[in-house]
């Protein structure tokens, strides 16, 4: 591609997004620069202070059970409250509790704020998606989701390089940092973001919109088995952070192999983000959902026959592209099977079924890996893809090609859905 075509590119993978969301996109980079306690974590309480990988573990339960609280609640503050207030109230939360967590001494104390800093640093999430809904048109969000994907793992990326440098200096002055930046981002949306949470207006004459509640997203079947699905997928993902590297180690890797293996992850979906989302964004979301199942069911798989680095990262390079489709298409379908007045409760559900992931992923490799070997946990990650892209096939099969994209916006058209007196006019995904 000549250097026009490339500017051509970037320009239109860029224009026609609302200012708003460029503030939203900055704030989301500047949140994943400055991240250091989930990456550091655990080589902070071993290396640095000296407790056990047990205990690590046990912390950084309590961090992921945080974020399973707080997944609901913040979506739920999210309609009532607000998106704006609600990401004031959860990112100065973080801030001050992270803070705080870098001057924990006893572990009982460490532990606690640990949990704290998971309740606030997730019940944010919900409020981001809910209100990118808000303000990009409906044909616009999977670029959207897609760009603010990208500047997530553009973030992590440089600052899990800069993380390391800060930590032979001083792990305070990385929870300093991060409850700096972290503040930063308050900052943004409390002078650049207005509130984008839509205004109920009746139409004369007609009878007032059904509430939304909690019970309302546990009925919505559809939407429903898409979070299942959802944590399938989030639990092979995962694997990727908690398995392989426990995987690498028994086959007798270092720790520095496996970091140039899982850099692969990053670098292509900082490279292939924005073009394959430009390649994917128009097409049957059925489909992508369905390949990028199978795509990360088999990646991992076929990490069974590794044993080099290099089959390792060509493994990665496998499940990588499954991750940079699956990751804007999902979270597209997810917001046009919300209700407008509901989608922070929506959104909240979802993010729960990652974090629950979070949860289930470590342990279940851990016994698998101990009890079985690692072959079994790459064949049972090779199940599970083929169980998603089934579960996905199902959901959506009674949907004619041509209309998928529309129908799924309002759950096939079901009359008796929880969402019909409030879902948004049928547009296409993406």
């Amino acid at each position: 591609m000549s250097i026009a075509g490339l500017r051509r590119a970037v320009r239109e993978s860029v224009s026609g997004l609302p200012r708003e969301f460029w503030w939203l996109w900055t704030s989301t980079l500047v949140n994943r620069l400055g991240a250091f306690v989930a990456t550091f974590m655990a080589l902070y309480l071993t290396v640095d202070r000296g407790y056990s990988a047990s205990y690590a573990g046990l912390v950084a339960s309590l961090h992921g059970l945080g974020g399973v609280v707080s997944s609901l609640g913040g979506g739920v503050m999210a309609d009532r409250l607000g998106r704006r207030p609600t990401l004031l109230i959860a990112q100065s939360s973080t801030a001050v509790s992270v803070a705080v967590l870098g001057f924990m001494q006893h572990p009982v104390a460490i532990a606690a704020v640990a949990f704290v800093v998971g309740m606030a640093s997730n019940a944010s999430r919900p409020a981001v998606q809910a209100m990118m809904a808000d303000i990009v048109r409906p044909e616009d969000r999977v670029r959207a989701f897609s760009l603010n994907y990208w500047a997530i793992n553009l973030g992590f990326a440089i600052s899990s390089v800069a993380a390391g440098f800060i930590a032979e200096y001083s792990y305070l002055a990385g929870f300093l940092g991060e409850a700096a930046m972290t503040l930063i981002c308050a900052v943004v949306v409390f002078v650049k973001l207005p509130e984008s949470r839509p205004e109920r207006v009746p139409a004369k004459d007609a009878a007032p919109e059904p509430g939304i509640s909690m019970g309302t997203v546990l009925r919505d079947g559809r939407f429903m088995s898409v979070v299942g699905l959802s944590f399938l997928i989030a639990l092979i993902f995962m694997q990727g952070h908690v398995g392989l590297p426990l995987a690498m180690g028994a086959d007798g890797f270092s720790a520095s192999d496996f970091g140039m293996a899982i850099a692969v992850n990053g670098v292509l979906i900082v490279a292939l983000q924005i073009p394959v989302t430009r390649y994917i964004e128009h097409r049957d979301p059925r489909r992508l959902l369905i390949i990028s199942s199978l795509l990360a069911g088999y990646g991992f798989g076929l990490t069974a026959f590794a044993g080099s680095v290099g089959v390792y990262a060509l493994t990665i390079c496998v499940w990588t592209l499954a991750e940079i489709v699956n990751a804007p298409t999902q979270t597209g379908l997810v917001v046009r099977l919300s209700p407008v007045h509901g989608r922070g409760r929506y959104q909240g559900m979802y993010t729960m079924s990652w974090s629950v992931a979070a949860l289930v992923a470590p342990l279940t490799a851990g016994f698998v890996i101990d009890r079985y070997g690692a072959e079994w946990l790459w064949g049972l990650c090779a199940a599970l893809g083929t169980v998603a892209g089934l579960g996905y096939w199902l959901l959506m099969r009674n949907l004619p090609e041509e209309e998928a994209a529309e129908a799924v916006a309002d759950g096939g058209g079901a009359a008796d859905s929880p969402r019909a007196a409030t879902a948004e006019p049928a547009d296409s995904v993406g």
